[in-house]
């Protein structure tokens, strides 16, 4: 232990881990947000806490289980010549339901159908926000210690750099889902980044990798834009009063 504190090797390995981890953890604070959004505001802060300790738990309970998450990587499935591995599957799996359930909230805002998930009672409608969150934290804590594993080679760094990442995903995702909740347009905007990012994991599984730079590129350009919309906003109704 006290080699790794001494290391720069160690603490370089640390940072740059972290920061891929914090990046990676951006799409699960995204759709965590999203995901609460129609609840009250005190079950949606628990549904946020749960998710969230949810994704720690998983990331560290895959971090203890390296041999065989190395495993899943072997083919277990071949269709037409293309060979799958369990890791190909989950990621195909998790990146259709993100796309299914963007789509079917962007459905829901569009069509402003809110009466009849009003109508049921918040303890199922926190229940199925728990599973849901419950799905994707599995499929995004399979890709962040995937890439945890290919870059260090201590376990104590891949544990530290999880637990901080988390701690920063959980420190931002109450501030993100209030911002999100405060303007509509923000929330279609989210979701049309999930749709984008259940795309980037379905072609992972067919082991057709999109650079993960240019979806990231994307998203903070569009952020960058939708910032600016609602900065214009809120000026023109100072303006007006």
């Amino acid at each position: 232990m006290m080699h790794l504190l001494t290391s720069p090797e160690a603490w370089a390995a640390l940072l740059t881990l972290t920061a891929l981890e914090i990046v990676l953890g951006i799409d699960n604070v995204i759709f965590i947000s999203v995901i609460v959004s129609r609840l009250p505001e005190k079950p949606a802060q628990r549904a946020r806490q749960i998710g969230l300790a949810l994704a720690l738990v998983f990331r560290l309970i895959l971090l203890s289980l390296l041999v065989w998450l190395i495993g899943l990587t072997a083919p277990v499935l071949s269709i037409q010549g293309y060979a799958f591995s369990w890791r190909d599957l989950i990621l195909i799996g998790g990146g259709l339901f993100l796309i299914a359930k963007a789509t079917h909230e962007i459905h829901g805002e569009v069509e402003s159908d809110h009466d009849a998930s009003e109508k049921d009672s918040t303890g199922s409608a926190f229940f199925w926000v728990i599973v849901q969150i419950v799905i994707i934290d599995i499929v995004f804590s399979l890709d962040s210690i995937i890439t945890a594993i290919g870059m260090a080679e201590d376990i104590k760094i891949m544990i530290a750099a999880v637990v901080i990442a988390c701690a920063v995903m959980y420190v931002s995702a109450g501030p993100v889902a209030r911002f999100v909740a405060e303007h509509p347009t923000t929330k279609m905007l989210a979701l049309a980044f999930l749709v984008l990012i259940g795309v980037a994991l379905v072609a992972d599984g067919f082991h057709f990798h999109i650079p993960r730079g240019y979806i990231y590129f994307a998203i903070a350009f569009s952020a960058a834009v939708e910032f600016f919309n609602v900065l214009a906003r809120r000026n023109r109704r100072k303006a007006a009063k």
